[in-house]
């Protein structure tokens, strides 16, 4: 049971319930055993004795309840069950009230609501929802206090220029630092809050005022600052830059005082500045607010990046030296070099992780030189002067690494919003005395957090405009590594100074038109890294490994000797916000060439591979190009038929029956024509289809003459195309018909799809643009369009739109790589042809969407299925394929030699030819 099936079958179970039967088709709705359900409905599987009640042990608890408090009964329910029943509910049918006894969530909407709240009991359908280690409630608590106050502030402050809101940044930055501070061991205890209750007016007129003073003393060195009342002087010396330039401060009333003083009230030392600062960006942008925390990318992806491309190499590194002091030195040493750069930062949440990951190393490294120091000296660190100076070497190793060397000024970022800029500076600032603080549990002592150090290269620009090496030099020696998950933004979605951006980036290069937005920040990234030491890696759309944008794109970049190390091939885009973005991604990483092993990460499970090619494939680096001939001898794929008519020869059932009603004799005038949507949904809708002969017989049926005029009409006012065709304004602007039948291919198909929908139409059909068709083809080509391998190669090779895959004639079946087969070969494909039909019309009354929903799909046409992806594959080789990354595998070493073969004979054939013309 999907997602979409459950809400659907919620959204049907409120229109059509009993309050009787309610609870059990609640259950249904989830695709719990109706079996189980009848058991519990009059079987010994409810454990209540109460009329009315139901208890099925660890799945509910449910009451219907009229004559008392909701509240009060789901209260006394909870304290008296002892079954561990995984939800409890309560409804009056008006109001439906829940608990989840394992994650303490409750719900308390309207009955009518369900639908919308249909996550709640996902458990039910064995989907549990995703706990991640960076959720805290903290930082949703701590944006919301934030969103009140900056509300306050603009209501108070109208000004919209460019210096106001930069200064606004500024301030908003400020006053994140002061929170944290004063939660956090930076200042006293409450510090900052108090100074503001116990020193300014109630009424804000004076906190302007004051907080310049304040922010000035700040960044005012202990030594330098004169006559000072106490209560400034006690502030500590910041400094760092955060304090450094004057901006005005915001006016303030009794209301934005005030609301400064309750977000001072909250723990701000519970705060994660890895998300925090995403979440909190949605305070100044209105439209996100609804989903605090939508726009940040989840520990766990960021970790998908960071790990392999260079956590996992550093701790592989401290294994390999975990007994040798001088190889783990030496690995601090590495750690203390290495450069991280965000290219398209935001608020700087790659970076923070990176950095956390590294102190924790550092950590683990520093902990293993005390292990070994004490193993060798038998002293504990805090005794090393008692150690004999034969064995201070090992313990002078081990004391000179005491404090970290990891340093902010390693990270690098470029990021083109203004508030965004600044908060990620703070974050790092943030993070960073976090991990001091971590680092002083271990060890009793740590780097000062104050005064503040430089918070990281972080540059406010354009990542496409700004030179790279400008904001991250290169120099002999670095290790340096890119990292991020630049804006993705598809070439319709892209605005005009996206476009310019594109136009700036690809300067010089050809057929970049077409391509996502990410792809700058590949090619920057791909000319950056020429002969230096590291790798890059961004999370992207899936897009650019599919389709025309292969070629488009990675075809510069392998030619700059840049390979892909590792990836992580489609999975949806995952965070922890309750909206969750719907997209397909990838993560690629890529380096200069060298012999170092590459991974691709499937599932979970981590594949050591020869090469991974722009497909995120296992194999050579082959680009799928367009081709107008199939490759493999098939026969054409074609178009459907265009109308170019503004709709008008086009009609419904209703509109053809009632023309016909009114002029029985215009009945051979109609063709029913059919599109993907319609083949898929079983959808009827009817075209006129006239021969030039049945131009004079059709003038006296008004009805039909006046759509050709006013077809005319249309074309003469279109384009240079339609005028062309205004001449003839009965007639489709492309025309392709079958003489006996014809295999329609829908042109998109859902993903969650194992194959696309494909059939059979006699000639009279008339298929539309919105599909393609092989006209007249011969049986068998139904079972190789319909076979896994088949599928496997399209969607490898096919675009996307949205998460549907599109299908492309000149790219996914004139390329499709097949062998040639015998007759009895071919008869055996028939066969499995007749059966997918015979088992599709022993469902004739459901649709071909129903039919291949991977839910859904009847066992018999599922077999079908089956003995035909054997019969297919048998015509590759006598052994079944294990999986579709073997598939795909075999598919493009076949590909590559069919594109040789062809080659070769291609230039056969010009020798061949220039001989005869010598000859001559």
């Amino acid at each position: 049971m999907n997602i979409a099936q459950i809400e659907e079958n919620l959204q049907n179970l409120i229109l059509n319930y009993t309050q009787e039967t309610f609870i059990y088709e609640l259950l249904i709705a989830y695709g719990l055993p109706k079996a189980s359900i009848t058991r519990l409905q009059k079987g010994n599987l409810n454990l209540s004795k109460v009329e009315c009640e139901i208890s099925w042990k660890k799945k509910l608890f449910f009451k219907p309840v009229f004559n008392e408090d909701l509240r009060i009964a789901i209260t006394n329910c909870k304290d008296q069950l002892k079954q561990e029943q995984r939800f409890i509910i309560v409804t009056d049918f008006k109001t439906v009230l829940a608990i989840d006894t394992k994650t303490t969530d409750t719900l308390d909407i309207e009955f009518e609501a369900l639908p919308k709240h249909f996550d709640f009991f996902l458990p039910w359908a064995g989907m549990e929802k995703a706990t991640h280690q960076n959720e805290n409630p903290a930082d949703v608590k701590a944006a919301g206090k934030m969103v009140k106050l900056f509300d306050e502030i603009k209501k108070d402050n109208p000004d919209t220029s460019p210096e106001f809101i930069h200064g606004l940044n500024v301030f908003l930055s400020r006053l994140l630092f002061c929170f944290f501070a004063e939660d956090t061991g930076i200042y006293k205890l409450g510090q900052f809050t108090n100074a503001i209750a116990s020193h300014t007016q109630t009424d804000g007129n004076d906190l302007n005022e004051y907080l310049n003073k304040l922010f000035d003393v700040l960044n005012t060195p202990e030594n330098k600052r004169k006559d000072l009342p106490q209560y400034l002087s006690a502030f500590p010396y910041v400094n760092g830059g955060l304090f450094q330039h004057n901006h005005p401060t915001p006016t303030f009333t009794r209301r934005s005082r005030q609301a400064i003083i309750d977000a001072g009230e909250l723990d701000w030392a519970a705060i994660n500045p890895d998300i925090f600062g995403s979440m909190f960006q949605a305070v100044i942008l209105p439209e996100h607010r609804g989903g605090l925390g939508a726009h940040y990318t989840s520990v766990p992806n960021i970790m998908k990046v960071i790990e392999p491309l260079f956590l996992n190499d550093l701790y592989e590194e401290f294994e390999n030296g975990k007994n040798e002091p001088k190889k783990l030195n030496k690995l601090l040493d590495r750690v203390s070099k290495l450069k991280i750069f965000d290219p398209a930062c935001g608020s700087g949440n790659f970076l923070i992780i990176a950095y956390k990951e590294l102190r924790l190393l550092e950590i683990k490294i520093l902990e293993q030189l005390q292990t070994l120091q004490k193993a060798a000296t038998g002293f504990e660190p805090y005794q090393l002067e008692l150690i004999p100076k034969a064995q201070l070497t090992l313990a002078a190793q081990y004391q000179h690494s005491m404090f970290s060397r990891i340093e902010l000024a390693q990270f690098y970022g470029i990021e083109i919003d203004d508030f965004a800029h600044e908060i990620a500076i703070l974050s790092l600032w943030l993070a960073q005395h976090q991990m001091n603080q971590k680092f002083k549990e271990v060890f009793g002592v740590a780097n000062p957090t104050l005064p503040l150090q430089a918070g990281g290269n972080i540059v406010h620009g354009n990542a496409t405009r700004v030179d790279w090496e400008e904001v991250c030099p290169k120099k002999d020696g670095d290790e340096i590594y890119i990292l991020g998950n630049p804006p993705y933004l598809g070439f319709s979605f892209q605005n005009k100074n996206q476009k310019d951006d594109m136009i700036a980036v690809f300067k010089g290069l050809d057929n970049f038109k077409f391509l996502d937005y990410i792809s700058c920040w590949f090619l920057k990234a791909s000319d950056y890294f020429v002969n230096i030491n590291g790798q890059f890696a961004f999370v992207s759309t899936n897009s650019i490994c599919q389709g025309n944008q292969v070629d488009m794109l990675w075809s510069h970049i392998l030619e700059k000797d840049i390979e892909i190390s590792f990836a992580y091939p489609d999975f949806k885009w995952d965070n922890n916000a309750k909206a969750k973005a719907q997209v397909i991604c990838s993560i690629i990483g890529l380096r200069n060439k060298n012999n170092k092993p590459k991974y691709l990460f499937k599932d979970l499970i981590k594949q050591n591979v020869d090469n991974i090619n722009p497909y995120l494939v296992n194999g050579s680096n082959i680009i799928i190009k367009k081709r107008n001939k199939n490759l493999s001898g098939l026969p054409n794929m074609e178009y459907g038929n265009m109308p170019l008519d503004g709709g008008y020869l086009l009609l419904n059932e209703n509109e053809k029956d009632k023309i016909i009603s009114d002029y029985p004799n215009s009945s051979k005038y109609f063709k029913l024509i059919v599109g993907s949507k319609e083949f898929i949904n079983n959808q009827v809708r009817w075209c006129l289809w006239l021969n030039n002969n049945d131009l004079e017989s059709v003038r006296i049926i008004e009805p039909i003459y006046q759509r050709i005029e006013n077809v005319r009409i249309m074309r003469e006012n279109g384009g240079i195309i339609a005028k062309n065709y205004q001449d003839i304004p009965h007639r489709f602007y492309s025309v392709n018909v079958a003489l006996n039948n014809q295999i329609i291919i829908p042109r998109v198909s859902s993903e969650r799809r194992k194959y696309v929908p494909i059939g059979f139409l006699d000639c009279n059909t008339i298929i539309s643009d919105s599909a393609q068709a092989i006209y007249d083809p011969e049986p068998y080509i139904f079972s190789i369009l319909n076979s896994t391998i088949h599928m496997v190669w399209f969607k490898a090779t096919a675009g996307r739109l949205k998460t549907d895959y599109r299908y492309s004639s000149a790219l996914s079946y004139n390329t499709f790589p097949f062998p040639k087969i015998s007759g009895a070969q071919k008869q055996e494909l028939e066969q499995c042809v007749f059966r997918i039909l015979e088992e599709r019309e022993n469902h004739s009354e459901k649709t071909l969407a129903q039919l291949y929903d991977p839910d859904k799909m009847p066992e018999g046409l599922r077999e079908g299925h089956r003995l035909n992806d054997l019969a297919v594959e048998r015509c590759y080789r006598s052994k079944p394929f294990d999986s579709d990354e073997e598939r795909l595998e075999y598919l493009f070493k076949l590909y590559e030699k069919m594109i040789a073969e062809e080659k070769e004979k291609d230039t056969l054939f010009q020798e061949e030819k220039k001989a005869k013309k010598t000859n001559l």
